[in-house]
C-alpha cells in the first residue's frame, strides 16, 4: 500500500485513535461496541477499522498495548504506527494521539517504513489510490522522508541477491549515491589492490569471478571535521575453503549488510548537509572457492604491515575491514565508524534486533546509548575486554584471525579490528545483523537498516548543518 504523509489534517479526514489496552473506555460508544464485537483488545500493533454510515469508515483504532514505565519501551511506541500500512482503507486520515504515543516525526517515519515492499522480482499490485495520513502536530515530514529513503536504500541493497548485487553492482550503487550528492569517488579493483597495498582485500576476493575492489568516496568541505565510515561489503560468503553448510549460506546475500548500512548512513549525512568531511570506504568482495582461494593456515600481510595467520577462511570480513580501517586511520579522522555483519556470536548474545557496538570513547558511547532510546533504534554496548586479545595470538604471525576456544566471538572480532586503528580520535565498531527474521510493524521479513538512525542522531547533534 502507498502511504502519503499529509502536512495537515484538513476537513473531512478520518480519525485514527491510538489507544492503550486499558484505555478503551475513552472511545466513543460506537467504537467501544465495535471493539467488543471484534474482540479488539488494543494489543500492540493491532488495527481495527470502525464502520460508519454506508461503505465509509468512521474511524480506525491502533492498539498501543499495555502502558509501560520502561523508557525504552515507551520510546518505541511510535513505531507501532507502521502497522497502519496495509490495514487502512484508501482515503484521508489524521492521527489523534496524546503525548504518550510518542514523537510525531517517529510516527511518520514508522508509517513510511511499514509500507515498504521489495518489488524488484515480484511487483506488488498497484494501489487504486494512496492512503494519506496526517501523523500529528509537530511532525517533521521532510526528516521522516529522508530517514525512510536511507532505510529503503539499505533494505533494497540487502534484499537483492548476489547474482544482481556482486562487487561490481555494489560499486555501481555507491557511484550512484556519490553522483547524487556530488561526492568524489575512486575505486581500486583487482590486482591494482596489490599495487595499492590492500593485500587482504585482494586475498579474500580473488577467487571470485567478480574482482575484489575498494570503493572510496568523499564529500563535504575539506577543512570540516573528518567523519569516516567503513562498511563490510562481502556480497556473498561461502565461507571459503572452510565452507559453510548449505543452511548457513541461505542468507549470505546479506553479508554486505554493513556496507548497505554505511551507504544509508552516508545518504543521511549528505542529505541533511552535516558540517563534516565525510569519507566512505567499502571493501567489496565475494568470498568464493576456486583454485586461487586463500587457505586455512595462510599468513597474509596486511596494509598496516601486521601479519595475520588464517585460522578460518570464514572469518573473512574482519580481514577486508582491517585493510580499509588502516587506510581510514591514516587520515586521522575525528570519528571512525565501521559496520559489519561480522559474527554469529553477536546474535547469540543479543539476538537479531539489537546490534552490539564497541568503543573506548565513553562520551561517544553515552551519546549513542541515549540516542538509541530517543529514536527507537536499539543498540547495546559490549566491552573491548583487553584480556581476550591474547586469545588471538599466533605462533607464526603477529595475530590470528580467530580464536581457538570459540568464546566471546563478537568481542574478539572487535579486538582484532581495534588492532588496526591507532590515530582516529574516536572509533566505534557495530556488529549488525542487517536482517529482520520476522515481520514487525515497521517492516516485513528481509533486509534491515540497523543502528544508522541512532548514529545519525549523534552526528547531527555534534555537526549540525550550517544555517
Amino acid at each position: 500500500m502507498s502511504i502519503m504523509l499529509r502536512p495537515r489534517s484538513g476537513d473531512g479526514t478520518l480519525p485514527i485513535r491510538a489507544v492503550f489496552s486499558d484505555g478503551l473506555e475513552t472511545l466513543s460508544q460506537r467504537e467501544r461496541d465495535w471493539a467488543k464485537t471484534m474482540r479488539f483488545a488494543a494489543d500492540a500493533g493491532a488495527v481495527l477499522v470502525v464502520p460508519g454510515e454506508g461503505a465509509r469508515p468512521s474511524s480506525a483504532l491502533l492498539g498501543l498495548g499495555a502502558r509501560k514505565s520502561d523508557a525504552i519501551i515507551k520510546a518505541a511506541k511510535p513505531l507501532l504506527f507502521g502497522a497502519l500500512a496495509g490495514k487502512l482503507p484508501a482515503g484521508q486520515w489524521h492521527v489523534e494521539a496524546g503525548d504518550e504515543a510518542g514523537d510525531p516525526t517517529l510516527r511518520a517515519l514508522a508509517m513510511l517504513l511499514g509500507a515498504y515492499r521489495f518489488t524488484r522480482y515480484k511487483p506488488a499490485a498497484a494501489d487504486a489510490e494512496p492512503t494519506e495520513i496526517f501523523p500529528g502536530e509537530g511532525a517533521d515530514l521532510s526528516e521522516a522522508r529522508h530517514l525512510a529513503d536511507a532505510v529503503f536504500l539499505a533494505r533494497d541493497l540487502i534484499n537483492t541477491p548476489t547474482n544482481d548485487l556482486g562487487p561490481a553492482e555494489l560499486e555501481a550503487a555507491a557511484r550512484n549515491l556519490a553522483s547524487e550528492f556530488g561526492a568524489e569517488i575512486s575505486v581500486t579493483t583487482g590486482d591494482d589492490l596489490l599495487a595499492a597495498n590492500f593485500p587482504m582485500i585482494h586475498a579474500v576476493g580473488r577467487a571470485s569471478a567478480s574482482a575484489p575492489r575498494l570503493i572510496d568516496f568523499s564529500w563535504g568541505a575539506g577543512d570540516a571535521p573528518k567523519v569516516t565510515l567503513v562498511g563490510k561489503g562481502v556480497c556473498f560468503d561461502t565461507g571459503g575453503l572452510d565452507i559453510k553448510p548449505s543452511s548457513s549460506m541461505l542468507l549470505m546475500k546479506k553479508d554486505m549488510g554493513g556496507s548497505a548500512n554505511v551507504l544509508a548512513l552516508a545518504r543521511l549525512i549528505m542529505a541533511f548537509g552535516l558540517a563534516v568531511r565525510l569519507r566512505v570506504l567499502v571493501p567489496a568482495v565475494e568470498n568464493s572457492i576456486s583454485a586461487s582461494a586463500f587457505r586455512p593456515s595462510d599468513v597474509l600481510k596486511s596494509r598496516k604491515g601486521k601479519t595475520v595467520e588464517i585460522g578460518n577462511t570464514d572469518a573473512e570480513g574482519r580481514l577486508v575491514l582491517a585493510d580499509a580501517l588502516a587506510l581510514a586511520d591514516d587520515d586521522e579522522p575525528e570519528i571512525l565508524i565501521d559496520m559489519a555483519t561480522l559474527t554469529g556470536a553477536a546474535r547469540v548474545a543479543l539476538g537479531p534486533d539489537v546490534p552490539p557496538f564497541f568503543t573506548a570513547d565513553e562520551s561517544f558511547a553515552a551519546a549513542l546509548a541515549e540516542s538509541a532510546v530517543s529514536v527507537a533504534d536499539p543498540i547495546w554496548r559490549l566491552p573491548l575486554w583487553q584480556p581476550y586479545a591474547d586469545n588471538l595470538a599466533s605462533k607464526v604471525a603477529d595475530v590470528n584471525n580467530v580464536t581457538s576456544d570459540g568464546f566471546a566471538g563478537s568481542i574478539t572480532a572487535a579486538l582484532f579490528l581495534e588492532g588496526f586503528v591507532e590515530k582516529a580520535k574516536t572509533w566505534a565498531h557495530f556488529d549488525v545483523y542487517g536482517w529482520r527474521p520476522k515481520a514487525a510493524s515497521i517492516g516485513g521479513v528481509g533486509g534491515e537498516a540497523q543502528a544508522i538512525r541512532a548514529i545519525f542522531a549523534v552526528l547531527k547533534q555534534r555537526f549540525p548543518a550550517a544555517q
